[in-house]
């Protein structure tokens, strides 16, 4: 029923049509309330089974009724949200730390920002109609900083959008962020159940930013959006979060280049790269370099160079905060910008690995080089080998580390 349900979606989306909007909103809703009968089911079905084990029925009503972020957590909350924030703080300078001695001179070719006449300069200006349809496409996610909810705030458009219009005029002509959009709020989330819950590592920072920042942001990622379709800049094996492409259309790719090979009777040495915190060790001026190397400049440049500078977040478990922390590298997690400036610096690595005859398919940070060559080729695990070596090697000079516990290697 997904994978109908996916195709119905897909179909609207490429068609408009409402007649393919109507069936498409009836899979969902069937889907919807499959899903639902089925997690009652299974739920049933697991209280069923413990009904004469004490224990196991403890367990499995514990594991219903306590949310996983909130498991293990002492009742000294303001504690907890200090060792949270100094673990995630002190996660990504350890990284860099460790990154920045491993290369006391940063390369020019890294530093170097290409030559490139500036191709956009200045962001359109919105209209209410424009901000109104922004509004109802966001979700309506309320942020802890937000004076009011999402919700409250979506009901009352019709009064508020003037001024919305004026403040995001305002923002894009003077190529600022205001600093009350850069705050992030961070809910840890537990990872699995299995682990140990009192482990900060054992947690994924979520964060959620203020509600009319994530307007701002959709303005400009729409736009950011039209200017690199109308340049072609990202790489064509990047299928993160990319109009017409998907997870799907990754694993097809790279499905497709497997059995084209064994077709050819080669044998394809597939590698799986992990990156750590990878957006969270992003170097800004690097980035920047990017972006000024593709041809912006002006306030769209200076817009964007204040969104990443100026950021702090802070952890948030019930109604106890931590103090805030500033964020000297990295872009903002849970923005709607940060994953089109993740594949913008993320460009020059594909390049690296074709050179070396490689394949890749990227979707964001996840990273899956293959080389193909046939059984009997004494030269191609060498040729692998320089290319990774070339891989890791960039990794290290963009600020970024791969993983090796979770990197893996399948010879198909």
């Amino acid at each position: 029923m997904k994978r109908a349900r996916r195709g119905l979606e897909c179909i609207w989306r490429k068609s408009q049509d409402v007649s393919d909007q109507a069936w498409a909103k009836a899979a969902i809703k069937a889907y919807s309330v499959a899903l639902r009968a089925a997690r009652k089911a299974f739920t049933t079905a697991r209280i069923a089974s413990a009904a004469n084990r004490p224990s196991e029925l403890f367990r499995v009503v514990g594991e219903l009724l306590r949310p996983p972020e909130t498991q293990g957590l002492p009742d000294d909350l303001a504690t907890r949200c200090s060792d949270f924030a100094h673990h995630f703080a002190g996660k990504v300078a350890q990284i860099r730390r460790e990154l920045d001695s491993s290369l006391t001179v940063v390369p020019a070719e890294v530093t170097e920002v290409p030559v490139c006449p500036i191709l956009w300069d200045s962001f359109r200006l919105v209209l209410p109609d424009d901000v109104e349809g922004i509004l109802g496409s966001v979700r309506a996610t309320t942020c802890a900083l937000d004076p009011c909810p999402s919700w409250l705030v979506k009901l009352a458009k019709e009064g508020l959008l003037d001024w919305f219009v004026a403040i995001i005029n305002a923002s894009l002509g003077q190529g600022t962020v205001p600093s009350c959009f850069k705050q992030a709020v961070v809910k840890p989330l537990f990872k699995k159940t299995s682990l140990d819950p009192s482990v900060c590592n054992n947690y994924r920072p979520i964060s959620n930013l203020p509600f009319l920042g994530k307007v701002l942001e959709r303005v400009v990622a729409t736009q950011l959006q039209e200017f690199l379709d109308d340049t072609d800049f990202l790489d064509r094996s990047q299928s993160g979060f990319r109009p017409g492409h998907s997870t799907e259309t990754a694993l097809v790719a790279l499905v497709d280049d497997l059995r084209r090979e064994l077709d050819r009777g080669s044998v394809t040495l597939l590698v799986l790269l992990d990156i750590s915190a990878a957006f969270d060790t992003i170097d800004h001026g690097i980035l920047l370099g990017r972006l000024s190397g593709m041809g912006l400049g002006g306030t769209v440049l200076l817009w964007l160079q204040s969104f990443l500078e100026g950021c702090s977040q802070m952890v948030k478990l019930g109604d106890t905060c931590s103090d805030p922390w500033p964020l000297t590298c990295g872009v903002p997690q849970g923005s709607i910008l940060s994953p089109m400036l993740f594949n913008i610096y993320m460009k020059p690595l594909g390049e690296v690995i074709r050179s070396f005859g490689g394949r890749c398919h990227l979707y964001a940070d996840d990273t899956q080089i293959h080389y193909s060559f046939p059984s009997n080729s004494k030269e191609a695990p060498r040729m692998l080998n320089q290319c990774l070596a070339a891989v890791a090697d960039w990794m290290r000079r963009n600020k970024l580390r791969i993983n090796p516990d979770k990197t893996e290697a399948l010879l198909v």
